[in-house]
């Protein structure tokens, strides 16, 4: 580990939250977006330093992308990270998201090995971190330091709780045994976050974090050792760390003794949020290539040697997929603030789906590529690299059975207490800009019997009027997903006084299903706001039917096909995006190249 001299003082206790948004915000936002995208240029253009060109000939290196990260240096991205009460630019997650998302676009492996982790660190101190280590990190981080965080071991995958690293109380603190194999960004870390088992006995009690600084790093019982990856994210730097009967001061406790388990479920709604969120951007990219393919060959898609109507519903299908996913990303990312007791389902549900919903899309847009689809150089090189990078997004602490193991305990209690009956989301949840309150960390709940997401699918169903072909489909199918909603509540009821392994499967497949759900009702609530808004694309009804035609498919849900100027509406688009060069997602932001 490399940084300052200084470790990280010695107290705990209870943050403050952070800094609120400003009236300004929205421009505020939109000006930092273009300034990076600016900054970071055209990444297609073969002389742009920090272009495709650059990246992947580091990743051919296994080494960092140095042009990019001295260019996000330069920015003062870390800033974003930092709350605004302790001198940074934090204020509200959905835009931390926005900011991140060009980085993710142009390289997975820069956007999580410059900052990601860095983030996901800082997040456990800046919720349970006493005052005086949340400044100390603060300026760390802004004096050009980074983060690493050691929860999980590669051992137990998902099972966190499973620790091997053990702290067993000594002189003055405690004396750290065991080690870490798999972490990102240790070797450049000035602090590290350590989920360690405190207490031998099982249950909830029995874990805590350390904040670890150079000095209790420094000497032969910490021995710190670098790892690679052999097939994706080649430019971030894995390290390993062994601990023989390390000593460190009582102080390094991040938050209270045994409270480690909940500070993680906590910490984990905002980072998982966060970087579900983030990824959408690197699909973002690839829906992009395939675009430039299609048009660079003779004819069109019908150019192509495959046939021209599969590659035109793959681009279209994956725009659509893009576009679901945003929804459920920016009500999640959103939800920390407005509805924060609530958020331990929705990020675990956008977290669930991103490997679903990316990997599926990265499939069916290699269609569009064909014999292209391995050209790992160039403008296209990127498409390749995005193939290998985007699954190990879902790998860790916070994977796909972890989401499963947050989201299915709680659904007997949600199917008795709140599903057709809780008040729809508030308005605020569904808009893409507008102020949102400071996030209160201590209000983040690892479960609250209470969904309010779900209620404006049944809301928002209720009031679709269906004047045209296009609304009429849109009530249709919001009408057949609350009548799944209603077999879904129905079967979570009857499998609750199941016991037994048996019943098991089931649940996980009512899981999977209800979070299907969940972005059903983040698309319908979203169009349902956009319709006041500025953007003609949004308000069209044309995106939320296809998307809730695409849910339909997925839960096997048999529909009727969409009306002939919802394919042609959604076509235009894709096109039209990428002529104007504004992003894929549902922010429609100005892109170089």
């Amino acid at each position: 580990m490399t940084s300052p001299t200084t470790g990280p003082p010695r107290a705990t206790g209870v943050p403050t939250a952070s800094g609120g948004a400003a009236p300004w915000r929205e421009s505020a936002v939109r000006a930092r977006v273009a300034a990076l995208e600016d900054l970071l240029g055209d990444p297609s253009d073969p002389a742009n330093p920090a272009g495709y060109g650059a990246l992947l000939e580091a990743d051919r290196a296994e080494v960092p992308f140095a042009q990019g990260e001295a260019l996000l240096d330069a920015f003062g991205i870390v800033d974003e990270y930092v709350p605004r009460s302790l001198g940074g630019r934090l204020d509200a997650m959905d835009t931390l998201v926005r900011v991140l998302r060009p980085v993710m676009r142009r390289d997975v492996g820069l956007a999580i090995g410059h900052g990601m982790t860095t983030f996901m660190a800082a997040s456990d101190v800046w919720t349970v971190g006493s005052d005086r280590q949340r400044e100390w990190l603060a300026g760390l981080l802004r004096a050009g330091g980074r983060a690493a965080i050691a929860q999980h071991e590669t051992a137990h995958s998902n099972d966190f709780v499973r620790s091997q690293v053990t702290a067993r109380r000594g002189p003055g603190g405690y004396v750290i045994s065991g080690g870490k194999p798999m972490i990102n960004n240790l070797e450049r870390a000035g602090a590290l976050v350590l989920f360690c088992r405190t207490d031998p006995a099982p249950g909830s009690r029995s874990h805590s974090v350390l904040l670890l600084g150079p000095d209790e790093l420094s000497d032969a019982r910490a021995v710190v050792t670098g790892r690679r990856m052999p097939v994706g994210l080649r430019g971030c730097r894995f390290g390993a760390v062994e601990f023989d009967d390390c000593a460190v001061p009582e102080s390094a406790l991040l938050g209270p003794e045994g409270s480690g388990i909940e500070t993680a479920l906590r910490s984990f709604q905002i980072s998982r949020t966060v970087f579900a969120a983030t990824a959408v951007a690197a699909l973002d990219t690839s829906l992009r290539t395939a675009v430039r393919i299609g048009r660079e060959q003779t004819g069109g898609w019908h150019g192509r040697a495959t046939d021209g109507s599969r590659t035109g519903a793959a681009v279209t299908n994956a725009f659509v997929s893009l576009l679901l996913y945003d929804a459920l990303a920016v009500v999640a990312s959103r939800a920390l603030h407005l509805l924060p007791a609530e958020t331990s389902v929705s990020s675990a549900a956008l977290k669930y789906l991103m490997p679903r919903i990316l990997t599926e899309s990265m499939y069916d847009l290699s269609i569009v590529l064909g014999s292209d689809f391995y050209t790992r150089e160039g403008t296209l090189g990127i498409f390749q690299k995005h193939v290998r990078d985007l699954p190990l997004l879902t790998l860790g602490h916070a994977g796909t059975v972890a989401c499963q193991a947050t989201v299915i305990p709680q659904m007997p209690r949600l199917a008795r207490r709140s599903w057709f009956v809780e008040e729809e989301a508030p308005a605020g949840l569904f808009r893409l800009d507008g102020d949102l309150p400071p996030l209160r960390s201590d209000r983040l709940a690892l479960a609250c019997g209470r969904d309010s997401l779900s209620a404006s699918l049944l809301a928002v169903a209720a009031r679709i009027e269906g004047h045209g072909p296009v609304e009429r489909a849109l009530r249709t199918l919001a009408g057949l997903l609350v009548e799944e909603f209603r077999d879904v509540r129905g079967r979570v009821l009857g499998l609750e006084a199941a016991s037994g392994s048996s019943a098991q499967p089931a649940r996980f497949a009512l899981m999977d299903r209800y979070t299907l759900l969940l972005a059903a009702a983040a698309v319908l609530g979203v169009w349902d706001q956009a319709r006041y808004g500025s953007d003609p694309f949004l308000a069209d009804p044309c995106w939320a039917a296809a998307a809730l035609h695409r849910i339909c498919g997925r839960l096997g849900t048999r529909v009727p096909d969409l009306p002939p100027e919802c394919e042609t509406r959604i076509r235009h688009e894709v096109q039209l995006r990428f002529s104007t060069r504004t992003s894929y997602d549902l922010y429609s932001t100005p892109i170089p190249g």
